[in-house]
């Protein structure tokens, strides 16, 4: 007969999933990981098999049969009905006796503080923003494309300087070398031949994400169109930021704002001074730092949270994750 373990800590992104099964002692028992989560594409259940597929090689190398609580930290669950349906199909498995539910924002934040308070920014294919306050208020953002106000992320900035480049080589634009720069990415000369290749399919949609370190790449060799790009996305980052900041009430207090996700992580320098430099000017308060521990530390974090921890506890979870 299998143990029952503390936490069972799930992060599952758009492109992949991560679990860790967490004894009461913060000893991490097994770790495994799984393909993408994306109810959208392919429905709720469907999508939770994907996790299930995971937490069955975790609970089955930790001789773990549940626990005592899922903290699951889940891309696509932006608005509290989301985060309760999905709980519900969560807990329909039976892996745990609670469930709770948090968009996949919050375990870059948790894993990046030592107690539940603070601001994190996630710039990876998309942006978003959350925040915490140790009285247990909230802030976020829906994070939903350009019908919720986003700006940014990879998958938008590539488009962006597609949009830029296509205008400069036809002349409805101002010149940039992004014209020059993202064809030939992909081998092509123009970009008319990268629209009809894009169009056409020749070039996979899902392969413009590879363009966004191109545009970085642009930026840095002084390119004034890619340049303005990333200062855009800078502006973003920090007004996100400074908003979370007010309306937790923490913007006159020290306090963590932390810079998560592939865009942010990657420290372009432009866009990473940018973001320091406003951040001063305008939440004078804020310490900004990058986070590169694992999301399900996060989800590992806030799963002990809930069921009251010892700092000794969560201490040993952050130190195999941060070793």
């Amino acid at each position: 007969m299998g143990l029952t373990a503390s936490v069972l800590a799930v992060d599952a992104g758009n492109s992949k999933t991560d679990v860790a099964v967490v004894g009461a002692d913060g000893t991490v028992l097994a770790t495994a990981r799984g393909g993408g989560f994306r109810p959208p594409a392919v429905g709720v259940e469907a999508a939770v098999d994907q996790i299930a597929e995971a937490v069955t090689r975790a609970f089955t190398a930790s001789d773990v049969t549940s626990v005592d609580h899922v903290s699951a930290c889940l891309a696509n669950a932006d608005f509290p009905v989301e985060e309760e349906q999905l709980a519900a199909a969560l807990h329909a498995r039976a892996w745990g006796a609670s469930v709770q539910v948090r968009n996949d924002t919050f375990a870059v934040l948790r894993a990046g503080v030592t107690e539940p308070r603070g601001v994190a920014v996630v710039c990876g294919a998309g942006i978003n923003c959350v925040g915490m306050h140790p009285d247990g208020r909230t802030a976020r953002f829906p994070a939903l494309g350009r019908i919720s106000g986003d700006w940014g992320g990879g998958w938008g900035l590539a488009e962006e300087a597609l949009w830029h480049a296509a205008r400069a080589e036809d002349g409805r634009g101002a010149s940039t070398a992004l014209a020059r720069t993202l064809p030939a990415h992909f081998g092509l000369p123009s970009m008319y031949a990268l629209i009809e290749a894009l169009h056409l399919a020749h070039v996979e949609p899902t392969r413009r994400h590879e363009l966004t370190p191109v545009l970085f790449a642009t930026a840095a060799s002084g390119d004034g169109v890619a340049r303005a790009l990333v200062d855009r996305l800078a502006d973003e980052v920090t007004t996100m930021a400074t908003v979370a900041l007010t309306r937790l009430d923490l913007l006159d207090e020290e306090t963590p704002v932390l810079l998560g996700g592939g865009v942010l992580a990657a420290r372009h320098p432009q866009l990473d001074d940018g973001v320091r430099d406003l951040l001063a000017a305008r939440a004078p308060k804020a310490v900004p730092r990058v986070v590169t521990a694992g999301p399900v530390l996060g989800a590992a974090l806030l799963g002990l949270d809930r069921v009251e921890a010892s700092a000794e506890v969560q201490a040993r979870v952050r130190a195999y994750y941060e070793q």
